[in-house]
């Protein structure tokens, strides 16, 4: 049974063997970053730094890009700015150096290569947009961001509005204080200046007797001298 169970895993480990070989390790040209996806217009991951180490996992066989790991992150580098050594010199990746070099022709999916290495990014919450490819992520996400500005711009009309509304009604209040208290001072200045009045009190002393007689003199009147 022991011997069994040898020789299966020797055969899995024969088995896995090419793919495992299957990998070439190249250099970068410059600085150059290294992207979510095989194109410009996905996410940068990592910048990896001029003549830096890369080892190649893959290649598109029709865009010349490839999935390449730097110090244990993933992502994919276009070949133009990779190269491996070929035949004693250094040569740019390219689709025909894939089969001498033992580099795998891959494809590219944004769902299980983004759940293998990307799920601790902040892009990976507009995975499935992303999945649609760049061009369906950046219009839809510049359709959103035109519906937030247009909805940003009507609520400061709204509040713009709001405030305007308000100091108008401040003034109108603000219009009818000082006319109540016009009107008020305007009944206090005729009030004081009644002239059986002095001081806002009622001058009783100075009023004519009503019991008096109109033709009797008093003392001191010149009328009456």
């Amino acid at each position: 049974m022991k011997n069994l169970i040898v020789k299966i895993a020797a055969a899995g480990l024969f088995v896995l063997a090419p793919a495992m070989a299957q990998a070439a390790e190249g250099y970068s040209t410059t600085n150059v970053n290294m992207r979510a996806g095989p194109s410009t217009r996905y996410p940068a991951v990592a910048v990896v730094p001029a003549g830096s180490p890369v080892e190649i996992r893959g290649c598109l066989s029709n865009v010349n890009w490839c999935d390449v790991e730097f110090y244990g992150g993933r992502g994919w580098v276009s070949g133009q700015y990779v190269q491996v050594a070929y035949q004693q010199r250094r040569v740019y990746v390219g689709p025909q150096y894939y089969r001498p070099l033992g580099i795998p022709m891959i494809g590219f999916s944004v769902g299980n290569y983004w759940d293998r290495n990307y799920r601790d990014r902040d892009f990976y919450r507009d995975r499935d947009r992303w999945s649609r490819g760049p061009d369906y992520y950046y219009r839809n996400r510049d359709r959103d961001r035109d519906y937030g500005d247009r909805n940003r711009d009507r609520d400061r009309d709204w509040r713009d509005d709001n405030r305007r509304d308000d100091r108008r009604d401040d003034n109108r209040r603000s219009d009818r204080r000082r006319d109540n208290d016009t009107r008020g001072n305007t009944r206090s200045s005729d009030f004081r200046d009644l002239p059986q009045f002095r001081g806002g009190k009622a001058d009783t002393y100075n009023r004519p007797d009503p019991r008096a007689s109109p033709f009797v003199c008093r003392p001191g009147d010149p009328s009456c001298d």
